[in-house]
């Protein structure tokens, strides 16, 4: 194929000038002293207008008014007077300090330089559908084809001399005029990415970029091929793509909804928006069934997270947390009604429009310049949480179909997690409601102990556990003590340690002690665990501590089912844990629950809780038992305050745990209110015995009540002399109700029976159970325990 030589004007020299903002020139190469014959102290301080010639001085203002690029060919004065004229290109640059000012560049051709190649390859290079370019070993252009011509808004002989910075101002051309450099000194491929807007565009363009060594037939490098391929929808799509992957890593890391708003927010700006607002309607906020009416008219929804690219997010009209009420045809209303994203750009039309119904948000629309808006509702499992929107005012672009179907994905996976997390509140305020309805609301009055407790449910994602707690009066003025811990969580745990405190009550009742309380116990939850039809699992490895107080004799019975022992303050501020075995949780079956007796003098303090305040992640249940024990010694003006300063100081704000924690502090009777008979097993003694509780009773003001104490005790005593075995005693305990106990070694428990007309006997506990206001019978470790109380007031 035959040969042509193309004739291309090579350069001689740049000649490059700045100016500021005013027309003073600030920069003066040796080019420009070449070109018009000033040296640089001549140029510098000069006004621009005083080196053109001819009418160029009155249009260089309107030229460059307003714009960023300017090219066209000018006249300018020589210094010896002459006329020349040049091809300029001007570019707006901003210097060090922040002010704009001009850049002014003109290449001076000079003899041909030629450039060998075929005709066809000339035609091909021209109309080839990409840019290209060619650069001489200088790195300034010798040839751009037709597509270089249009991105750059330059002609080829415009273009032809500059280097590439000088075409297109910004710092990817830096970058690639060193690749370029590269590619002269070793001969070798280079291929970069640029990003840049091209004149005429508001979007920057990707382009991959191609820089290769041009050789002639003898091997000598004379030149570089610039090659740029548009790849904008590409990168486009792989930014969408890494958006949607960073959303799924960061949107609903946990279960609060809030924190899944603010995260939606921070993924969108500034990424996809300048502005971004999550709306969540207000029966999230009370954990309420979602409404099943479609929403219409003027919808109240809550402001959960914002954020923009302006610092504080000025474009917001309320603050997080407070309500915002929607009119019924602003976007968010109208895109809650149809269920459907919708994609506006700012009109004066529909400016006009919102104007009308929401002024404050109209305006600050107008403010910050907002000119494209999306919104998208927040829906997720057939169930509308809210709205989502997104807003551009600082990016030119307008938001498209492709960004709306972006914003409609990532707001889905924030909704999916909005729901999980409004599942998991619905499930943990059910929970919460079971445990507190199945955890005494109120602790009773003892006159054996003075009790305060607290409760406080876990703030992990696990949710509510279940510890419970429980005070119980028993017979003799006694008091009984519980807490326990069921495995699990959730309502499951809760039901399951609802059921445990219930039967511990009905076991309490009859006056079992503590070891025996909790064999029956452990069988109980043995056969909860074996029934595979119970709505409610077994508690298997539940823990329990149960403690019994007598006022009378100051003695605490204390048995535990694996659960951690309870700290006792002495009157004096010495805090101890108490030293007692620890039997195997509930639900084994394995080994007998040892019961260990200890004395607390009055005013002594017994401490009963959960694991939880104890024991955490971050510190071993031994040093948690210290910090008890420090806490507990500290004083405090009352039990309420000592609870409160106890979990202040050994739980964090959020604690992983349930904690139970039951303060009580003992009360002891004194001998003027308790009187103790030895009874002799002789029948003749019940008379006996009879006047000297009337004296008692004398003693004690308690005149009314003797006629019924007398025939309440000839009856206990008597039964215990007949049917009984010695020793025998009776007691009589002055406490809110007179309280008549007859005790014996026999372990036979009588039985009320309604006797019949010609029986000799059988009336006796039938006498007692009329006259008492209550009567029972307890079995003690030798022996049992008949006991009346009768009503001390004055009704």
């Amino acid at each position: 194929m035959s040969s042509v030589v193309n004739e291309v004007r090579d350069v001689a020299y740049l000649a490059t000038a700045t100016m500021d903002e005013h027309g003073v020139v600030t920069g003066w190469s040796e080019g420009a002293q070449q070109l018009l014959g000033y040296r640089p102290e001549e140029a510098v301080g000069r006004a621009v207008t005083d080196l053109l010639a001819g009418a160029a001085a009155e249009e260089a203002g309107r030229c460059l008014a307003g714009r960023s690029r300017w090219s066209g060919r000018v006249a300018l004065r020589h210094r010896d007077g002459h006329r020349v004229d040049v091809e300029l290109l001007a570019h707006r640059v901003v210097a060090d300090g922040g002010a704009t000012g001009w850049l002014l560049v003109s290449a001076v051709a000079r003899e041909p330089w030629p450039l060998e190649a075929d005709a066809p390859a000339l035609g091909a290079f021209a109309q080839a559908p990409c840019i290209l370019a060619v650069f001489d070993t200088d790195l300034r252009l010798v040839r751009a084809n037709a597509e270089m011509e249009a991105a750059a808004a330059l002609t080829e002989d415009r273009m032809r001399g500059l280097r590439l910075p000088q075409i297109w101002s910004h710092p990817d051309s830096e970058k690639t005029e060193q690749a370029m450099r590269r590619v002269v000194e070793s001969g070798e491929r280079q291929s970069l990415e640029a990003y840049l807007r091209v004149p005429g565009e508001r979007r920057e363009h990707a382009w991959s970029v191609s820089l290769a060594p041009l050789k002639d037939h003898t091997g000598h490098l004379y030149g570089v091929c610039f090659a740029a391929h548009d790849t904008t929808r590409l990168h486009q799509a792989q930014q969408r793509l890494l958006l949607l992957n960073e959303a799924g890593k960061r949107i609903g890391s946990t279960l609060d909804m809030a924190h899944v708003a603010r995260e939606l927010a921070d993924v969108a700006v500034p990424r996809l928006a300048d502005f971004a607002g999550v709306d969540l309607l207000t029966f999230l906020d009370r954990g309420e069934v979602p409404p099943s009416d479609r929403l219409s008219g003027p919808i109240t929804m809550r402001r959960a997270a914002h954020r923009s690219v302006l610092p504080g997010t000025p474009e917001a009209v309320v603050d997080v947390g407070e309500l915002d009420i929607h009119p019924e045809s602003s976007p968010s209303a109208e895109c809650l009604a149809e269920g459907r994203a919708a994609l506006y750009q700012v009109t004066d039309d529909l400016m006009a429009r919102w104007e009308a119904q929401d002024p404050a948000r109209a305006a600050r629309i107008r403010e910050y310049g907002i000119h494209s808006e999306m919104v998208v509702p927040i829906r997720a499992r057939g169930v509308t949480f809210g709205v989502a929107f997104y807003a551009r005012h600082r990016s030119p672009v307008p938001f498209a179909q492709d960004d709306l179907l972006l914003a409609e994905e990532i707001t889905a996976r924030a909704a999916v997690s909005i729901d999980n997390a409004r599942r998991y509140k619905r499930e943990r305020m059910t929970a919460m409601t079971l445990q507190r309805n199945l955890l005494p609301r109120r602790l009773p009055d003892l006159t054996a102990m003075e009790v305060t407790s607290r409760y406080l449910p876990s703030e992990a994602r696990a949710g509510v556990g279940g510890d419970w707690f429980d005070a119980i009066p028993l017979s003799g003025a006694r008091a009984a003590l519980a807490v326990g811990d069921a495995v699990g969580r959730g309502i499951q745990a809760s039901a399951a340690g609802g059921r445990l405190r219930s039967a511990m009550r009905t076991l309490a009742d009859i006056d079992l002690p503590p070891g025996e309380l909790l064999t029956h116990l452990d069988d109980l939850v043995t056969r909860l665990s074996a029934d595979e039809d119970s709505e409610i699992p077994g508690a298997t490895g539940a823990t329990c501590l149960y403690a019994i107080y007598d006022p009378v004799s100051r003695h605490c019975t204390l048995a535990s089912a694996g659960h951690p022992p309870p700290a006792v303050v002495t009157p004096d501020g010495t805090a101890d844990i108490l030293d007692l075995p620890s039997g195997p949780p509930l639900g084994l079956g394995t080994l007998p629950f040892e019961a260990v007796e200890t004395e607390l003098s009055e005013g002594s303090l017994l401490a009963l809780y959960t694991d939880g305040l104890v024991k955490s992640r971050d510190r071993a249940i031994d040093e948690g038992l210290d910090a008890l024990c420090d806490a507990l010694a500290q004083p405090a003006p009352s039990l309420d305050a000592l609870g409160d300063t106890v979990l202040r100081t050994l739980l964090p704000a959020r604690p992983d745990d349930d904690v139970a924690l039951l303060l009580a502090r003992a009360r002891a009777f004194g001998p003027d209110r308790v009187a103790t008979w030895e009874i002799p097993p002789e029948p003749a003694v019940v008379s006996r015995i009879r006047r000297e509780v009337t004296a008692q009773l004398m003693d004690w003001g308690l005149e009314k009540l003797v006629f019924t104490t007398e025939l309440v005790v000839s009856e206990l005593v008597t039964n215990a002399i007949h049917y009984g075995q010695p020793p025998i005693r009776l007691r009589l305990i002055r406490d809110r109700t007179l309280i008549c106990e007859v005790s014996d070694s026999s372990s036979t428990a009588p039985h009320l029976r309604r006797a019949r007309a010609l029986d000799e006997g059988g009336r006796g506990l039938f006498l007692v159970a009329q006259l008492a206001q209550r009567w029972g019978t307890r079995l003690e470790v030798r022996g049992k325990t008949i006991w009346a109380e009768q009503d001390l007031s004055d009704d």
